[in-house]
């Protein structure tokens, strides 16, 4: 298993087919919509269409994101994409970051360069793949690809492939499941976790009552409800159905940004404007990355092989007793405009927690919201505990 430089280098023809597609867009019409509460703003969402199809320039941003060096390698029969970044250092710390839905590897950028940077802290070799089936980890034609089996292809990435002995592992959403896995079940290759969403083995935050959160974490169980409304929808689809959603997103570009865009403007912290927050630029980069590479109905599959019908009831058993359930040192960021939230006492029980952090700002998509804050709990949380 030797990884081979990538280039990333869409053909022509997929973006002129692309831009096609987006002006000749078929508009449903909208009213009485002003809230998004029926979902995207037609008028929003034709703003930014117009945008994507006559000023968005996918090369400057296909270039921007070759400054990385990019690799490609297939375990198990599943193609793997990665960044990998050196430090040069002998004392760097292995790092993976994993992303989630309807995240890509790029989210990840702003915090690759924040931590590539030479501060005097701790140093860090950085492995940013892309899940099987987004992106340029295509084509996933292999079934069972759940949270567990991302988990061992993780542990080959970085130990078979790229020859590291140990490592440390982060990220958000389905990467911060995935780093779950990785610390429940590879405790001997882990150095250290951390995450921003908390995703535990055989444990569902939705059963908890007001009552199991302390006094001063009251309110994440009101965020977290208040949120549900918006986070339902995409589960119940993405389990039940996958392949049914597919062939429209696979069919209309404008179909994919929708399905992705109003989960930045309802999952981040941006007071109902994510152009302000993210950019024109990142936005329509997030669809094109899904779109040009014909994932979008890939990346579902997950949410199938993961869920067991009704919505969150996750099949992720335990594969041990033993307690804490996660015996690696773990370290927990909290964003105010997370959508998913344990009380501490609760993590407490069922990691090696070391560090516990309420960041005073942030949403659902931490690494790309507020990446200097993140970056800086990487470095203070690695630097106590593996320093």
């Amino acid at each position: 298993m030797t990884p081979e430089r990538f280039t990333i280098a869409i053909a022509d023809e997929r973006l002129d087919d692309m831009r096609r597609r987006l002006r000749a867009t078929a508009w449903p019409g909208d009213y009485g919509n002003d809230d998004w509460r029926f979902g995207v703003g037609e008028d929003w969402l034709r703003d930014m269409v117009a945008y994507w199809a006559e000023d968005y320039d996918w090369r400057a941003e296909e270039a921007r994101m070759n400054a990385w060096p990019h690799y490609r390698v297939e375990i198990d029969g599943v193609p793997i994409h990665f960044i990998h970044v050196r430090s040069g250092r002998p004392d760097a710390i292995p790092l993976i970051l994993t992303h989630g839905w309807p995240w890509s590897f790029w989210d990840w950028h702003a915090v690759i360069a924040e931590l590539a940077a030479d501060t005097g802290g701790p140093a860090f070799d950085l492995v940013v793949p892309s899940l099987p089936g987004y992106g340029f980890s295509s084509p996933l034609r292999k079934p069972g690809v759940n949270t567990r089996a991302v988990g061992k292809l993780w542990v080959k990435l970085m130990c078979d492939v790229l020859g590291y002995e140990r490592f440390a592992a982060a990220g958000g959403d389905w990467g911060a499941a995935i780093t779950a896995e990785l610390g429940h079940a590879h405790p001997e290759r882990l150095l250290a976790i951390h995450m921003t969403l908390l995703l535990l083995p055989d444990t569902n935050a939705f059963a908890l009552a007001p009552g199991d959160f302390a006094p001063d974490e009251q309110w994440m169980h009101r965020r977290m409800w208040e949120a549900f409304p918006h986070v339902t929808s995409h589960v119940a689809v993405h389990a039940a159905d996958p392949q049914t959603l597919a062939y429209a997103m696979a069919d209309s570009p404008v179909g994919t940004a929708a399905w992705l865009w109003e989960r930045r403007r309802f999952w981040s912290d941006c007071e109902g404007d994510p152009v302000a927050l993210y950019g024109r630029d990142f936005l329509c980069t997030t669809a094109s990355l899904y779109w040009l590479t014909n994932t979008t109905g890939t990346s579902f599959r997950l949410y199938a092989e993961q869920f067991t019908g009704a919505a969150f009831a996750q099949d992720w058993p335990l594969l041990h007793d033993r307690r804490p359930m996660i015996p690696v040192p773990t370290g927990i960021a909290v964003a105010p405009k997370e959508l998913i939230f344990l009380p501490r006492a609760e993590v407490a029980k069922r990691t090696d927690l070391r560090r516990w952090q309420v960041v005073e700002r942030g949403g659902h998509f931490l690494p790309a919201e507020q990446p200097a804050i993140l970056a800086a709990e990487y470095r203070a949380y690695f630097a106590d505990v593996l320093g």
